[in-house]
């Protein structure tokens, strides 16, 4: 059967990299550290996806300067404490691999920093991989379209011939805004009556289900 897409886009963390929990409880550390209400769980899950500054803002409206600062270097202690322990999704590396061989490009569009992007690549070994990948700290933050447009730019393809998947509605929508068709991920960090909101193609409720599709429709 002949590729429908040329170019893959995988948001990272919630998507491939079995974060959300440790986000989610940095994030409450973090706001009791601070001084700050702590935010329900599900509050703070549903800002995953977004880049720090716009999270806190959703969670906490505005603060003042001296605030901003002591709950994000407290959420950074908390999560580059834990971040390099994170596990990828169970068969996450295989398809990865398998993709890569079948002559698809690949690419990674996050709400993480280089910083922590470049650390999670080389320590789960996806790194050579991955053709091209955009950050929250050089693009606008999801749900903005521009990650996904300097990666098509960067890698020559255009929105019909490229798929992002995701594992929040900011994926999803960003998707949207770009021209692009997406799949949708409920093991994250968004429910799934959240993510059809914003028409997906498909969604899978495991990481082993998006694979045998992707072998089987991509």
């Amino acid at each position: 059967m002949p590729k429908q897409y040329d170019l893959i886009v995988f948001d990272w963390d919630g998507t491939l990299a079995n974060s959300t929990q440790m986000i989610v409880d940095c994030m409450r550390e973090a706001s009791a550290d601070a001084g700050l209400p702590v935010p329900e769980p599900t509050a703070a899950s549903n800002i995953i996806g977004l880049g720090l500054a716009e999270a806190v803002h959703a969670l906490f409206g505005e603060l003042t300067p001296a605030q901003y600062q002591q709950l994000v270097a407290r959420y950074r202690h908390h999560y580059y404490t834990r971040d390099e322990d994170t596990p990828l999704f169970e068969g996450v590396r295989e398809t990865i691999e398998y993709l890569s061989k079948a002559g698809f490009m690949l690419a990674v569009a996050t709400g993480k920093g280089r910083n922590g992007l470049n650390k999670s690549l080389e320590k789960s070994g996806l790194a050579d991989f991955m053709h091209a990948t955009r950050c929250v700290d050089e693009c606008f933050s999801k749900p903005h379209p521009q990650m996904l447009h300097e990666l098509m730019d960067e890698l020559v393809t255009g929105p019909e011939r490229t798929l992002m998947i995701g594992d929040t509605s900011y994926d999803l929508q960003m998707a949207s805004n770009a021209g692009v068709t997406s799949l949708a991920v409920t093991y994250g960090a968004h429910p799934e009556s959240e993510l059809k909101k914003h028409q997906p193609l498909v969604c899978f409720d495991r990481f082993t289900s998006l694979d045998q599709w992707l072998r089987e429709h991509a």
